[in-house]
């Protein structure tokens, strides 16, 4: 397999070395020594050293979640995010993708999203139509919110209506290129996605990106890539929170015990942190996870529940007993796809919130 050899280096390292073995919040929930990043290396080693072909590797290669929490906890500095990546590149390039990988990809060309969907909810195409005049911020909900989460969608531009922005919902926005960046990484496709995009967001002054993956895959990997724009681009946890500062959002608080879900795009990636717990302060009484801001636990996503969703529900799962083991009865998320993900698990000992759902009360 052609790989780079910094990625080969990082292999080699990783494929014997146990530091991150209790982290991945995957090999956590399914308790599988192949859902670490070690075990993920030493198969990839396999395939360099050409014992074992690419293909008998990728299906644990799309286990990865690429978090960042082995990253963050390797105080060697070793990056099996990195060499996950670029192994499914090169599996792109050699036409070697597992069948379901390929259908997402199709999708995201087709129709611009993974899932193959073209329509939106009623309710959302009303909130979008009311904005569609073109203004000085740009409201990018992202394909999760719109195809996968509409009411959330819905949610999260009423907050912007109550505050009295003045903004702009495109009917058809552009991906992003976020989620072709984690299934096939640095291929032309994805960064002819991130491009046209580009194009699209350097029409605004501001643009205000309700996803964290979004807000991840714009500030950090479109750098990464070369892909570069004269535009603001925030978070949205960060715009609410500068409206509740101003006085454009009037917060009562309720005085309810909640636990807040650091999503790892703004925690580890963006290191924002304190943002999201600005508004939680402003309505609830905020407690905090175990394992919270860059240590944060991730909770699950959308697109990997579409070819694993019993691991998914497995995965936050773990994180709502996470919940309950500090007696802890509410978690309030910042990440639509995260909430998704928890919401998915049926249960009844745990209230999961998104932000919006806390301030519209």
């Amino acid at each position: 397999m052609i790989m780079s050899e910094k990625s080969k280096q990082h292999v080699d390292s990783c494929r014997f070395c146990w530091m991150c073995h209790h982290i991945c919040p995957i090999g956590n929930a399914t308790g599988q020594e192949r859902n670490t990043a070690r075990a993920r290396a030493l198969g990839i080693s396999l395939v360099n050293r050409e014992a074992i072909e690419l293909e008998e590797i990728m299906d644990n290669i799309y286990e990865c979640c690429t978090c960042g929490a082995c990253v963050h906890d390797c105080i060697t500095g070793w990056d099996p995010v990195m060499f996950t990546k670029e192994t499914r590149l090169q599996a792109a390039l050699e036409d070697k993708l597992p069948s379901y990988i390929n259908t997402l990809v199709d999708n995201c060309l087709e129709t611009g999203n993974a899932y193959g969907k073209t329509a939106l909810c009623d309710k959302l195409t009303a909130a979008i139509a009311a904005h569609s005049a073109k203004t000085d911020i740009l409201f990018y909900l992202g394909v999760d919110a719109r195809y996968m989460a509409c009411e959330q969608a819905v949610k999260a531009i009423t907050v912007l209506e109550k505050a009295g922005v003045n903004f702009t919902v495109l009917a058809d926005e552009a991906p992003s290129g976020s989620q072709l960046d984690f299934l096939i990484g640095a291929a032309n496709e994805t960064k002819e996605q991130m491009n046209a995009a580009n194009a699209v967001f350097a029409g605004f002054d501001t643009v205000v990106f309700y996803d964290p993956n979004d807000a991840k895959t714009v500030k950090q990997i479109y750098k990464e890539y070369g892909v570069e724009g004269d535009y603001k681009a925030v978070t949205y946890t960060s715009f609410v929170a500068d409206l509740l500062k101003n006085g454009k959002l009037e917060a009562k608080n309720s005085g309810k015990a909640v636990v807040f879900q650091d999503p790892y795009q703004l925690s580890r990636d963006l290191e924002e942190t304190e943002e999201a717990r600005e508004i939680i302060t402003a309505y609830a009484v905020l407690g905090e996870m175990l394992l919270n801001r860059k240590e944060t636990v991730w909770a699950g996503n959308i697109l990997m529940a579409q070819y694993i969703p019993d691991v998914m529900k497995m995965v936050a799962n773990r994180r709502l007993s996470n919940v309950k083991s500090i007696g802890q009865d509410t978690i309030v998320t910042a990440c639509v796809s995260e909430y998704v993900s928890l919401k998915s698990v049926e249960q009844d000992d745990v209230t999961v919130l998104s932000l919006e759902d806390l301030i519209l009360g």
